[in-house]
């Protein structure tokens, strides 16, 4: 089940959509929990990228300033073997983008940025992250899934966020409380063959306490 069948995001206590970028924003309101911007990728990028093989998707773990994301991206994908072309341009398009948006949101100057590569039940157990706020796009496979509840017990609804989609959560970090119990985790696809491709963003205070190799100029 996704977001979009049935069950609309803001059936989860805290939870909001939006069809603007704009929108993600709302997280700062004291009643949100996280929000999601709805949208649907483009079939040519997603066709593409679907059909990459694994080894040739973007993978790295990097700490930068937002106006270093595209060069550092386009690094990523040229060390990786990703194909150059248009779809190429449009995902490190995409990610620049999201990473303006969300320092923009966060209010920070530096950020830890993720491609990560995966096909196992990574992150299985619901919880949440031990930073202020996450943001979180699968551009590859099954959505991030969500669901009100104790931390690491399985919550009675699940809902799955669309392949594309970004989704801006709270952490244990944000400073308001109480918390709303929205809880997270990756799907588990352990034996189904799927690769799943996510674009994550955490907010960085001091990127010298961080072990992580930088682009920063």
């Amino acid at each position: 089940m996704t977001l979009l069948q049935s069950l609309k995001a803001d059936a989860l206590t805290g939870v909001q959509e939006t069809d603007t970028p704009e929108g993600l924003s709302v997280i700062h309101r004291a009643d949100c929990a996280a929000t999601m911007w709805r949208r649907t990728p483009s079939q040519r990028f997603q066709t593409w990228i679907d059909a990459l093989p694994p080894e040739s998707l973007p993978r790295t773990r990097v700490i930068l300033r937002p106006e270093t994301v595209r060069e550092a991206t386009c690094h990523i994908c040229d060390v990786c073997g990703t194909p150059e072309g248009f779809e190429r341009d449009s995902l490190v398009d995409d990610a620049t983008a999201l990473t303006y948006i969300f320092a923009h949101i966060t209010k920070t100057r530096f950020l830890r940025l993720r491609f990560d590569v995966i096909t196992s039940n990574a992150c299985r157990k619901f919880h949440i992250d031990a930073v202020t706020a996450r943001l979180i796009c699968t551009y590859r496979g099954t959505g991030t899934q969500i669901g009100v509840g104790a931390q690491g017990a399985e919550p009675r609804e699940i809902l799955t966020v669309p392949t594309g989609a970004p989704i801006v959560l709270r952490g244990t970090l944000w400073p308001e409380r109480p918390t709303s119990g929205l809880l997270h985790r990756s799907p588990p696809i352990e034996g189904t063959g799927e690769t799943r491709l996510l674009f994550v963003l955490d907010p960085v205070l001091d990127p010298d306490d961080q072990p992580e190799q930088k682009f920063i100029h």
